[in-house]
């Protein structure tokens, strides 16, 4: 078992250190279902990737904006939504991190 208030703050004090403002662990794994926590420092991009088949984020502090071909979805602490079925790119507005669930093959 994971302690996800714990893995939160560690994420986001990576990376606020990390070079490019970025730091990820992928922590939990079972079968194609895969958990990653996620940090990423105040102005730190994701850049542009494809989606998996499905997908959701889970912003466990902070603020981010999940910017597809056709949409911009932004989250705030404890805000929870499906990852667009596009390619995407994600940006802190603050210093933030989050709980990516991903399905890798349906």
């Amino acid at each position: 078992m994971r302690d996800i208030a714990a893995l939160t703050q560690e994420y986001v004090d990576a990376s606020s250190s990390a070079p490019h403002g970025r730091s990820a662990e992928l922590v939990l794994q079972d079968g194609p279902l895969r958990q990653s926590v996620l940090g990423l420092a105040e102005g730190a991009v994701l850049s542009e990737h494809d989606s998996p088949p499905a997908g959701s984020v889970l912003v466990l502090r902070g603020a981010i904006e999940i910017i597809g071909e056709s949409q911009t979805i932004a989250l705030e602490t404890g805000m929870l939504s499906e990852l667009p079925r596009e390619r995407h790119s994600v940006r802190a507005t603050v210093d933030s991190a989050f709980l990516l669930t991903a399905v890798t093959d349906i």
